[in-house]
Protein backbone atom coordinates (compact mmCIF):
# COMPACT_ATOMS: atom_id res chain seq x y z
CA UNK A 1 0.00 0.00 0.00
CA UNK A 2 1.43 3.47 -0.90
CA UNK A 3 1.89 6.06 1.77
CA UNK A 4 -0.36 9.13 1.63
CA UNK A 5 2.55 11.53 1.36
CA UNK A 6 4.24 9.52 -1.33
CA UNK A 7 4.10 11.16 -4.74
CA UNK A 8 3.44 8.88 -7.72
CA UNK A 9 6.43 8.55 -10.01
CA UNK A 10 6.52 7.71 -13.70
CA UNK A 11 8.72 4.79 -14.62
CA UNK A 12 10.81 5.67 -17.65
CA UNK A 13 11.62 2.85 -20.00
CA UNK A 14 13.76 3.47 -23.03
CA UNK A 15 11.97 2.51 -26.20
CA UNK A 16 15.28 1.19 -27.49
CA UNK A 17 15.44 -1.33 -24.70
CA UNK A 18 12.07 -2.67 -25.75
CA UNK A 19 13.25 -3.48 -29.28
CA UNK A 20 16.65 -5.04 -28.61
CA UNK A 21 16.34 -8.78 -27.97
CA UNK A 22 18.64 -10.20 -25.34
CA UNK A 23 20.93 -12.89 -26.76
CA UNK A 24 20.44 -16.33 -25.31
CA UNK A 25 23.45 -17.60 -23.41
CA UNK A 26 22.86 -21.10 -24.76
CA UNK A 27 21.04 -20.74 -28.05
CA UNK A 28 20.49 -23.94 -30.08
CA UNK A 29 23.04 -22.78 -32.69
CA UNK A 30 25.68 -22.16 -30.04
CA UNK A 31 25.02 -25.53 -28.44
CA UNK A 32 25.30 -27.31 -31.79
CA UNK A 33 28.54 -25.48 -32.58
CA UNK A 34 30.06 -26.44 -29.24
CA UNK A 35 28.99 -30.05 -29.67
CA UNK A 36 30.49 -30.13 -33.18
CA UNK A 37 33.82 -28.76 -31.92
CA UNK A 38 33.79 -31.25 -29.06
CA UNK A 39 33.10 -34.17 -31.40
CA UNK A 40 35.83 -33.08 -33.83
CA UNK A 41 38.36 -32.69 -31.02
CA UNK A 42 37.77 -36.31 -30.00
CA UNK A 43 38.34 -37.66 -33.52
CA UNK A 44 41.66 -39.13 -34.61
CA UNK A 45 43.92 -36.76 -36.57
CA UNK A 46 47.03 -37.86 -38.43
CA UNK A 47 50.44 -36.14 -38.14
CA UNK A 48 51.03 -33.19 -40.46
CA UNK A 49 53.53 -35.02 -42.69
CA UNK A 50 51.10 -37.87 -43.34
CA UNK A 51 48.25 -35.45 -44.07
CA UNK A 52 50.52 -33.54 -46.46
CA UNK A 53 51.26 -36.81 -48.25
CA UNK A 54 47.59 -36.86 -49.21
CA UNK A 55 47.00 -33.13 -49.63
CA UNK A 56 49.92 -32.78 -52.06
CA UNK A 57 48.65 -35.75 -54.13
CA UNK A 58 51.66 -37.91 -53.28
CA UNK A 59 49.44 -40.78 -52.17
CA UNK A 60 48.30 -41.92 -55.62
CA UNK A 61 51.84 -42.04 -57.12
CA UNK A 62 53.04 -43.98 -54.08
CA UNK A 63 50.27 -46.56 -54.43
CA UNK A 64 50.89 -46.84 -58.19
CA UNK A 65 54.64 -47.43 -57.79
CA UNK A 66 54.22 -49.94 -54.95
CA UNK A 67 51.72 -52.04 -56.89
CA UNK A 68 53.69 -51.80 -60.16
CA UNK A 69 56.82 -53.08 -58.41
CA UNK A 70 54.78 -55.76 -56.64
CA UNK A 71 53.35 -57.02 -59.95
CA UNK A 72 56.87 -57.14 -61.41
CA UNK A 73 58.02 -59.10 -58.34
CA UNK A 74 55.11 -61.51 -58.72
CA UNK A 75 55.99 -61.99 -62.40
CA UNK A 76 59.66 -62.60 -61.65
CA UNK A 77 60.83 -59.36 -63.27
CA UNK A 78 62.93 -56.42 -62.23
CA UNK A 79 61.64 -53.25 -63.87
CA UNK A 80 64.14 -50.67 -65.16
CA UNK A 81 64.52 -47.72 -62.79
CA UNK A 82 62.93 -45.32 -65.26
CA UNK A 83 59.60 -47.20 -65.18
CA UNK A 84 58.59 -46.37 -61.58
CA UNK A 85 59.96 -42.83 -62.05
CA UNK A 86 57.85 -42.33 -65.17
CA UNK A 87 54.81 -43.89 -63.52
CA UNK A 88 55.12 -41.71 -60.42
CA UNK A 89 55.57 -38.50 -62.43
CA UNK A 90 52.72 -39.27 -64.81
CA UNK A 91 50.32 -40.21 -62.01
CA UNK A 92 51.18 -37.13 -59.96
CA UNK A 93 50.71 -34.86 -62.97
CA UNK A 94 47.26 -36.29 -63.71
CA UNK A 95 46.10 -35.95 -60.10
CA UNK A 96 47.39 -32.38 -59.80
CA UNK A 97 45.56 -31.41 -62.99
CA UNK A 98 42.38 -33.19 -61.93
CA UNK A 99 42.23 -31.51 -58.51
CA UNK A 100 43.07 -28.07 -59.84
CA UNK A 101 40.32 -28.34 -62.45
CA UNK A 102 37.86 -29.62 -59.83
CA UNK A 103 38.72 -26.71 -57.52
CA UNK A 104 38.43 -24.17 -60.33
CA UNK A 105 35.04 -25.51 -61.42
CA UNK A 106 33.70 -25.68 -57.87
CA UNK A 107 34.73 -22.12 -57.02
CA UNK A 108 33.45 -20.66 -60.29
CA UNK A 109 30.07 -22.36 -60.18
CA UNK A 110 29.41 -21.71 -56.52
CA UNK A 111 29.68 -25.40 -55.64
CA UNK A 112 32.51 -24.95 -53.14
CA UNK A 113 30.59 -27.10 -50.64
CA UNK A 114 31.47 -30.12 -52.80
CA UNK A 115 35.19 -29.44 -52.54
CA UNK A 116 37.40 -31.05 -49.93
CA UNK A 117 40.57 -30.01 -48.14
CA UNK A 118 42.78 -31.39 -50.92
CA UNK A 119 41.03 -29.17 -53.49
CA UNK A 120 41.46 -26.03 -51.40
CA UNK A 121 45.10 -26.96 -50.74
CA UNK A 122 45.78 -27.34 -54.47
CA UNK A 123 44.03 -24.07 -55.28
CA UNK A 124 45.97 -22.15 -52.63
CA UNK A 125 49.26 -23.65 -53.87
CA UNK A 126 48.40 -23.54 -57.60
CA UNK A 127 51.21 -21.11 -58.47
CA UNK A 128 53.72 -23.68 -57.27
CA UNK A 129 51.91 -26.90 -58.15
CA UNK A 130 50.98 -26.05 -61.74
CA UNK A 131 54.56 -25.39 -62.95
CA UNK A 132 55.76 -28.48 -61.11
CA UNK A 133 53.04 -30.59 -62.70
CA UNK A 134 53.95 -29.30 -66.15
CA UNK A 135 57.59 -30.12 -65.50
CA UNK A 136 56.88 -33.65 -64.25
CA UNK A 137 54.44 -34.28 -67.08
CA UNK A 138 57.01 -33.16 -69.63
CA UNK A 139 59.68 -35.30 -68.00
CA UNK A 140 57.41 -38.36 -68.04
CA UNK A 141 56.68 -37.77 -71.75
CA UNK A 142 60.40 -37.44 -72.48
CA UNK A 143 61.12 -40.70 -70.66
CA UNK A 144 58.46 -42.46 -72.72
CA UNK A 145 59.89 -41.14 -75.98
CA UNK A 146 63.57 -41.68 -75.14
CA UNK A 147 63.62 -44.79 -72.95
CA UNK A 148 60.49 -46.85 -73.59
CA UNK A 149 60.98 -49.46 -76.35
CA UNK A 150 58.82 -48.90 -79.40
CA UNK A 151 57.03 -52.24 -79.04
CA UNK A 152 56.03 -51.48 -75.44
CA UNK A 153 55.11 -47.91 -76.32
CA UNK A 154 52.71 -49.10 -79.01
CA UNK A 155 51.02 -51.45 -76.56
CA UNK A 156 50.44 -48.57 -74.14
CA UNK A 157 48.80 -46.25 -76.68
CA UNK A 158 45.36 -47.67 -75.94
CA UNK A 159 45.73 -46.99 -72.21
CA UNK A 160 46.85 -43.42 -72.84
CA UNK A 161 43.96 -42.83 -75.23
CA UNK A 162 41.45 -44.25 -72.73
CA UNK A 163 42.81 -42.04 -69.96
CA UNK A 164 42.60 -38.99 -72.23
CA UNK A 165 38.99 -39.77 -73.15
CA UNK A 166 38.07 -40.16 -69.49
CA UNK A 167 39.84 -36.95 -68.45
CA UNK A 168 38.17 -34.99 -71.27
CA UNK A 169 34.77 -36.45 -70.45
CA UNK A 170 35.03 -35.41 -66.81
CA UNK A 171 36.37 -31.89 -67.26
CA UNK A 172 35.97 -30.65 -70.83
CA UNK A 173 32.44 -32.02 -71.14
CA UNK A 174 31.50 -31.51 -67.52
CA UNK A 175 30.95 -35.25 -67.08
CA UNK A 176 28.09 -35.33 -69.62
CA UNK A 177 29.87 -37.96 -71.70
CA UNK A 178 30.28 -40.28 -68.70
CA UNK A 179 26.85 -40.07 -67.11
CA UNK A 180 25.92 -43.61 -68.11
CA UNK A 181 29.31 -45.10 -67.26
CA UNK A 182 30.36 -46.23 -63.77
CA UNK A 183 32.97 -43.59 -62.99
CA UNK A 184 34.44 -45.44 -60.01
CA UNK A 185 34.88 -48.60 -62.07
CA UNK A 186 36.53 -46.68 -64.91
CA UNK A 187 39.04 -45.10 -62.55
CA UNK A 188 39.77 -48.48 -60.97
CA UNK A 189 40.36 -50.20 -64.29
CA UNK A 190 42.56 -47.39 -65.67
CA UNK A 191 44.61 -47.19 -62.48
CA UNK A 192 45.10 -50.96 -62.35
CA UNK A 193 46.03 -51.08 -66.03
CA UNK A 194 48.69 -48.44 -65.54
CA UNK A 195 50.24 -50.47 -62.71
CA UNK A 196 50.12 -53.90 -64.40
CA UNK A 197 50.99 -53.11 -68.03
CA UNK A 198 54.74 -52.57 -67.42
CA UNK A 199 54.98 -56.21 -66.29
CA UNK A 200 52.45 -57.75 -68.66
CA UNK A 201 53.90 -56.15 -71.79
CA UNK A 202 57.43 -57.26 -70.90
CA UNK A 203 56.35 -60.82 -70.21
CA UNK A 204 54.48 -60.92 -73.52
CA UNK A 205 57.55 -59.66 -75.40
CA UNK A 206 59.57 -62.40 -73.70
CA UNK A 207 57.35 -64.96 -75.42
CA UNK A 208 54.88 -65.79 -72.67
CA UNK A 209 51.43 -66.75 -73.94
CA UNK A 210 48.33 -65.24 -72.40
CA UNK A 211 47.57 -68.66 -70.90
CA UNK A 212 50.85 -68.50 -69.01
CA UNK A 213 49.94 -65.05 -67.71
CA UNK A 214 46.51 -66.14 -66.42
CA UNK A 215 47.54 -66.04 -62.72
CA UNK A 216 48.94 -62.54 -63.12
CA UNK A 217 45.78 -61.45 -64.94
CA UNK A 218 43.72 -62.75 -62.01
CA UNK A 219 45.79 -60.62 -59.65
CA UNK A 220 45.37 -57.63 -61.97
CA UNK A 221 41.58 -58.08 -61.92
CA UNK A 222 41.63 -58.28 -58.13
CA UNK A 223 43.62 -55.05 -57.96
CA UNK A 224 41.18 -53.35 -60.33
CA UNK A 225 38.36 -54.38 -57.98
CA UNK A 226 40.35 -53.05 -55.02
CA UNK A 227 40.92 -49.73 -56.81
CA UNK A 228 37.17 -49.56 -57.48
CA UNK A 229 36.48 -50.23 -53.81
CA UNK A 230 38.81 -47.39 -52.85
CA UNK A 231 37.00 -44.95 -55.17
CA UNK A 232 33.60 -46.22 -54.07
CA UNK A 233 34.42 -45.82 -50.39
CA UNK A 234 35.77 -42.29 -50.82
CA UNK A 235 32.73 -41.28 -52.86
CA UNK A 236 30.34 -42.57 -50.18
CA UNK A 237 32.26 -41.09 -47.25
CA UNK A 238 32.55 -37.66 -48.81
CA UNK A 239 28.94 -37.51 -49.97
CA UNK A 240 27.65 -38.67 -46.56
CA UNK A 241 25.52 -41.34 -48.18
CA UNK A 242 23.72 -43.49 -45.63
CA UNK A 243 22.40 -46.74 -47.09
CA UNK A 244 22.41 -49.87 -44.96
CA UNK A 245 21.81 -52.04 -48.02
CA UNK A 246 25.13 -51.18 -49.67
CA UNK A 247 27.64 -50.28 -46.99
CA UNK A 248 31.28 -50.15 -47.98
CA UNK A 249 32.22 -52.77 -45.41
CA UNK A 250 29.91 -55.30 -47.06
CA UNK A 251 31.53 -54.79 -50.45
CA UNK A 252 34.95 -54.89 -48.78
CA UNK A 253 34.19 -58.16 -46.99
CA UNK A 254 32.93 -59.76 -50.19
CA UNK A 255 36.02 -58.68 -52.11
CA UNK A 256 38.32 -59.86 -49.32
CA UNK A 257 36.69 -63.32 -49.21
CA UNK A 258 36.81 -63.66 -53.01
CA UNK A 259 40.44 -62.59 -53.16
CA UNK A 260 41.34 -64.92 -50.30
CA UNK A 261 39.77 -67.81 -52.19
CA UNK A 262 41.78 -66.89 -55.29
CA UNK A 263 44.95 -66.76 -53.19
CA UNK A 264 44.31 -70.31 -51.94
CA UNK A 265 43.71 -71.41 -55.53
CA UNK A 266 47.00 -69.87 -56.67
CA UNK A 267 48.86 -71.48 -53.79
CA UNK A 268 47.41 -74.82 -54.91
CA UNK A 269 48.99 -74.47 -58.38
CA UNK A 270 52.35 -73.33 -56.93
CA UNK A 271 51.90 -69.68 -57.95
CA UNK A 272 53.07 -68.62 -54.51
CA UNK A 273 54.06 -65.06 -55.39
CA UNK A 274 50.70 -64.42 -57.00
CA UNK A 275 49.04 -65.93 -53.93
CA UNK A 276 50.93 -63.57 -51.61
CA UNK A 277 50.01 -60.59 -53.78
CA UNK A 278 46.35 -61.62 -53.62
CA UNK A 279 46.62 -61.91 -49.84
CA UNK A 280 47.87 -58.31 -49.81
CA UNK A 281 44.83 -57.26 -51.85
CA UNK A 282 42.54 -59.11 -49.43
CA UNK A 283 44.23 -57.35 -46.51
CA UNK A 284 43.71 -53.94 -48.14
CA UNK A 285 40.04 -54.76 -48.72
CA UNK A 286 39.57 -55.76 -45.07
CA UNK A 287 41.31 -52.60 -43.88
CA UNK A 288 39.06 -50.50 -46.12
CA UNK A 289 36.04 -52.18 -44.60
CA UNK A 290 37.43 -51.49 -41.15
CA UNK A 291 37.80 -47.81 -42.01
CA UNK A 292 34.17 -47.74 -43.04
CA UNK A 293 33.11 -49.21 -39.71
CA UNK A 294 35.12 -46.67 -37.70
CA UNK A 295 34.81 -43.66 -39.98
CA UNK A 296 32.91 -41.74 -37.30
CA UNK A 297 36.03 -41.79 -35.10
CA UNK A 298 38.36 -40.34 -37.74
CA UNK A 299 38.61 -36.73 -38.85
CA UNK A 300 37.66 -36.36 -42.55
CA UNK A 301 41.26 -35.64 -43.61
CA UNK A 302 42.56 -38.61 -41.62
CA UNK A 303 39.91 -40.90 -43.12
CA UNK A 304 40.75 -39.83 -46.67
CA UNK A 305 44.48 -40.27 -46.03
CA UNK A 306 43.96 -43.70 -44.49
CA UNK A 307 41.93 -44.81 -47.53
CA UNK A 308 45.10 -44.77 -49.63
CA UNK A 309 47.43 -45.75 -46.81
CA UNK A 310 45.75 -49.16 -46.51
CA UNK A 311 46.54 -49.87 -50.17
CA UNK A 312 50.26 -50.14 -49.42
CA UNK A 313 50.08 -53.75 -48.19
CA UNK A 314 52.27 -55.05 -51.11
CA UNK A 315 55.23 -53.51 -49.30
CA UNK A 316 55.23 -56.85 -47.47
CA UNK A 317 56.27 -58.48 -50.75
CA UNK A 318 58.86 -55.87 -51.67
CA UNK A 319 60.56 -55.80 -48.25
CA UNK A 320 60.93 -59.58 -47.92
Amino acid sequence: MARADEQPTERCVSPTMRTVPLPLANSPAQVRARLHVRRESHKVHFPGALSLWHLASMDAPTVAVVWALAFAWAGGLRLPAWVPVMLAMGTWTVYIGDRLLDARAGLRTGAADRLRERHFFHWRQRKALLPLALATGGTAAAIILLRMPVAIRERNVALGAAALVYFSGVHALGGRGLQRLPKELLVGVLFAAGCTLPTLTRLRLMGNAWEDLAPLLVAAAAFAALAWLNCHAIERWESDVVDDASKVWKAAAMLALTTLGLALLMAGIDAHRIALLLLCAAGSALLTGGLDRMRGRLAPLALRTAADLVLLTPLVCLLR
